[in-house]
């Protein structure tokens, strides 16, 4: 009997050191804007480095689960928000540890809860007046180059290895990044490569109709999106490239926005369990082989 309570004792402290672990690290850092002071939420390797990295973008719902109660209006170094990094969105923390236990320190760029919508917008809010204040076009592509300068700087960093990721909203603002980037319109530091999830590809999302890229991107649609339209996406990929070539378009038939969402509701669709099970089997892999 001993010996099995100590083993569950064992076994607790495990699991309560694996959650502490868990828990990215709060950071603060300029956007590019000049003006504006970004939360971010850092994960990492346990050991060694320097490391690749990777900047992650949210969609229009932010960067926080949405059953956590109560205003997470000015998210910040002096707030008293209840949103911070132990209420991320399962997909941002699934795919934070998911980069960290494959050897990234991953930065998740929080563009909405410093400028006092941390709870983000509802579906088919993109017209709204207020989200002009944190748009994809000329706002957020600033922030994705701010986490970018900060973390070039890091000693635990490899600075000519900084990848980027972005979600629906966060998406288009990953496809803008780069086209900005391959334009010679943003900073010194440059991103390695891109991963884009169903963004917005309709003419007030994007900067142009035929991206300019100067580093590799993979972009990833479900067929049944229900946000967005995929086939847009997809033409504008085809008319899209650069030095590091087009696009490469992974497809994914009877997917939905979302897919990768680990939650029941997203994985009771078998289209999204096969896509994100694919993604996951291969997104690793295809960023340690950009050269």
């Amino acid at each position: 009997m001993r010996a099995r309570l100590l083993l569950i004792a064992a076994v607790l402290a495990a699991l309560a050191c694996t959650a502490q672990a868990a828990t990215p690290e709060t950071v603060y850092f300029s956007s590019a804007d000049g003006r504006t002071e970004l939360v971010g939420y850092l994960f990492k390797p346990a050991v060694g480095g320097p490391h690749a990295a990777i900047v992650m973008l949210h969609g229009r719902a932010g960067p926080y689960s949405s059953k956590v109660g109560g205003s997470c209006t000015q998210v910040g170094r002096d707030s008293s928000s209840p949103c911070g990094a132990r209420t991320l969105s399962a997909r941002h923390e699934s795919w934070g540890e998911y980069w960290a236990g494959h050897g990234y320190v991953a930065l998740l760029v929080d563009s909405f809860g410093p400028r006092g919508r941390g709870h983000g917008y509802g579906r088919g809010t993109h017209e709204d007046p207020d989200r002009e204040a944190v748009n994809e076009l000329t706002v957020r592509p600033l922030d994705a180059q701010g986490g970018l300068a900060w973390l070039v700087q890091r000693a635990d960093v490899k600075p000519d290895r900084v990848m980027l990721q972005g979600w629906s909203n966060g998406g288009s603002t990953a496809l803008n990044a780069m086209h900005r980037q391959a334009r010679g319109e943003a900073g010194p530091a440059r991103f390695k490569a891109a991963l884009v999830f169903y963004p917005g590809c309709g003419n007030k999302a994007l900067l142009a109709r035929k991206l300019q890229l100067d580093a590799p991107l993979w972009l990833f649609l479900g067929a049944d999106d229900e946000e967005v339209s995929p086939s847009i996406c997809r033409e504008v990929a085809a008319r899209s490239g650069g030095p590091a070539g087009a696009p490469t378009v992974r497809w994914f038939n009877d997917a939905t926005h979302d897919f990768d969402d680990p939650g029941k509701s997203r994985q009771a669709v078998p289209g999204n369990r096969i896509a994100r099970d694919e993604v996951l089997g291969q997104a690793a892999a295809l960023l340690d082989a950009v050269p």
